[in-house]
């Protein structure tokens, strides 16, 4: 059984929506997943916003989801992260740089490029590189900095759309763009599974 984890900023909207949303899209179509959600800067315990505990109602999912910080445990746990946007990603990366062969954004995750996959890739590598040597008190090397930056323009935005404040309608779309890449999820899943 594959354990996912989502990320997002307070875990009250879209990553507690991907997560009640993924369960229940799993078990319609019979892939086991573990699913749960965290967030970079999430407290304890604080219940997911009104609407987006209204869009799950809307889709018969009555979990009782509340709001977790992302910590180590969390990030050992799971054997995929993906997060809801690039900011979200880059702060797991940067707290966590040794999960980084496991940490995506959702829409990265299932996208299907071949030519976008290699500059992730090669982008998530010098990251994760750049990340490990300012840790070690080490300079970036101009190049690898340069590089990055051309892969950063190359590279397409994955974000997830926040309807944080928004009204009923912005949580409907976000959560119908979560819905989309879920979907592709379980595609990838059932054909690597």
């Amino acid at each position: 059984m594959k354990h996912i984890l989502f990320v997002c900023t307070g875990n009250t909207c879209r990553s507690p929506m991907a997560e009640g949303l993924l369960r229940q899209m799993a078990r319609e179509r019979g892939v086991e997943v573990d699913v749960r959600s965290a967030g970079v800067a999430a407290s304890w315990g604080v219940p997911i916003s009104r609407h987006a505990e209204g869009v799950l109602r809307d889709h018969s999912i009555n979990d009782r989801l509340t709001s977790s910080p992302l910590d180590r445990d969390l990030v050992e746990w799971a054997d995929l992260i993906l997060t809801l946007t690039g900011s979200h990603k880059s702060h797991v990366l940067s707290y966590f740089p040794e999960a980084f062969e496991r940490v995506y954004t959702l829409k990265e995750y299932v996208e299907n490029d071949p030519e976008v996959l290699a500059d992730l890739e090669e982008l998530d590598s010098l990251t994760a590189s750049a990340e490990l040597s300012r840790a070690l008190g080490e300079a970036v090397d101009a190049t690898v900095r340069q590089r990055m930056i051309e892969l950063r323009q190359r590279i397409p935005i994955f974000d997830i759309s926040d309807p944080f404040g928004g009204s009923r309608d912005d949580y409907e779309s976000t959560a119908a763009e979560i819905r989309t890449a879920l979907d592709r999820l379980l595609d990838k899943l059932e054909n690597i599974g």
